[in-house]
């Protein structure tokens, strides 16, 4: 049976696995789905459109799927928040379920979210980020894998950002971010490559220097933006390389700039 303190209040139509741990005070809306492991520690809220794997960790006072900031929402529109395993919600993060799409808001697996990070409506979070302190996704956003959010960073809708991405803290991301750069800046500038976090992944010196390479076509070489990439394409630089290119063909909004 799971242990469900007596002070939560659980709608009848929600799905627990036994072994989840639901502290005084929580809140679980009907409709709602809690896998194996999970751990809400006290006055949490989940909504009804919540699908939580394994092994999840939610601290105080978050809020998990409730309604979106969007002036146009109403209850008809709800889609759902589907989360994977092993992540941790700290005090006060807030993520929001999803209005548009069929699959919602969608967040990976092994991510960690810290005091009063916030996750926008029909976002896609990939497996392994850090949201620092205050760190807020817009709608819409796309983050990939092993990006690191540092305090306060805001990304605005629709923007996506590659996975290795490492943004300074105040910054604002207003523009796509490709993958294995640092941005800072009120408004968001790369500022060199994440050569610590291509180290702490595994990139070996080789690969990183196909990736510097690839970045030295693209923003220091006097090659219009179409140019640089054909240039890139032709030389078959590997796997890392080829993600860049991917990731800047894929989109649909303005690349950020370089200092």
């Amino acid at each position: 049976m799971p242990d469900i303190h007596p002070t939560a209040v659980v709608a009848d139509e929600v799905e627990l696995h036994d072994s989840v741990v639901i502290g005084p005070h929580c809140v679980i809306d009907a409709g709602a789905v809690i896998g194996a492991g999970c751990v809400l520690e006290s006055a949490v809220r989940v909504g009804g459109t919540v699908r939580l794997g394994q092994r999840n960790r939610v601290g105080h006072g978050a809020a998990i799927g409730g309604w979106p900031q969007d002036t146009k929402f109403t209850e008809e529109k709800s889609r759902p928040l589907t989360i994977g395993d092993d992540n941790t919600f700290r005090e006060g993060v807030t993520v929001n379920r999803g209005t548009y799409h069929e699959q919602g808001t969608v967040i990976g697996s092994a991510n960690y979210f810290m005091v009063n990070a916030h996750v926008g409506h029909d976002c896609v979070v990939g497996d392994h980020n850090i949201f620092a302190n205050g760190a807020c996704l817009g709608g819409h956003v796309v983050l990939e894998d092993r990006v690191f959010l540092s305090s306060f960073v805001a990304v605005h809708q629709f923007c996506r950002v590659g996975s290795y991405v490492m943004a300074g803290g105040l910054t604002a991301i207003t523009t796509d971010v490709p993958p294995y750069v640092m941005v800072n800046g009120q408004r968001a500038q790369i500022v060199g490559l994440n050569t610590v976090g291509l180290r702490r992944g595994g990139f070996d010196a080789e690969q990183r220097l196909a990736i510097k390479r690839a970045y030295q076509v693209l923003y220091r070489s006097a090659l219009p933006r179409a140019g640089a990439l054909g240039k890139l394409r032709e030389e078959h630089a590997g796997p890392e390389v080829d993600a860049i290119l991917a990731f800047i063909e894929a989109g649909t909004r303005a690349l950020v700039g370089h200092v």
